[in-house]
């Protein structure tokens, strides 16, 4: 499959820094784990946003794309979410994916894959599971270096541990 045009491209990474900015507010605010979403309207529109809340919560399901998942739900009036776009930090998990082909979300943007419980492509693809009677398109890796280092260095710091270089070499701030 071809790279997407330019335009698309540089929309899929502003909209991503978006997220960051949201999955940043998860770990400043909450001292959640840094993800963050956001969800476009097929006309380019914010529907809805959301970051990691399951622990400030105390819910197992309010994980970044289920909290803009709902948020777009409630902006639209509707549970379908036809034509729109989620960008997300993090590649989904099992229970994110599903809600995504619920939702009928059109197209799906991740950044850094998830080695342990990503389900959209790395140790799972349930989101491309032929049996579903929705598709939704994938475009995984936007961002996703960055995506992954921040998360890296997320948890690094939990552990103590100094952060990993970034991409100019210099260790990164937090």
């Amino acid at each position: 499959m071809p790279p997407p045009p330019l335009a698309a491209r540089e929309d899929d990474e502003r909209w991503m820094r978006h997220a960051f900015a949201l999955a940043d507010r998860a770990e400043r605010e909450f001292d959640e784990i840094p993800v963050g979403a956001v969800l476009v309207a097929a006309d380019g529109r914010v529907i809805g946003e959301g970051f990691n809340r399951n622990i400030a919560a105390h819910d197992p399901t309010a994980h970044a794309e289920i909290v803009a998942l709902r948020a777009g739900g409630q902006a639209l009036g509707n549970h379908r979410l036809v034509g729109s776009t989620l960008y997300v930090t993090l590649e989904p998990c099992a229970m994110c994916a599903m809600a995504i082909v619920h939702a009928r979300v059109a197209r799906l943007v991740y950044g850094a894959t998830d080695p342990k419980t990503g389900a959209c492509g790395s140790v799972f693809d349930l989101i491309a599971d032929p049996r579903h009677n929705h598709r939704v398109v994938v475009t995984a890796g936007v961002l996703g270096e960055e995506a992954g280092r921040r998360l890296s260095n997320y948890f690094r710091a939990k552990r103590g541990k100094p952060p990993l270089d970034g991409p100019d070499g210099f260790p990164e701030s937090a």
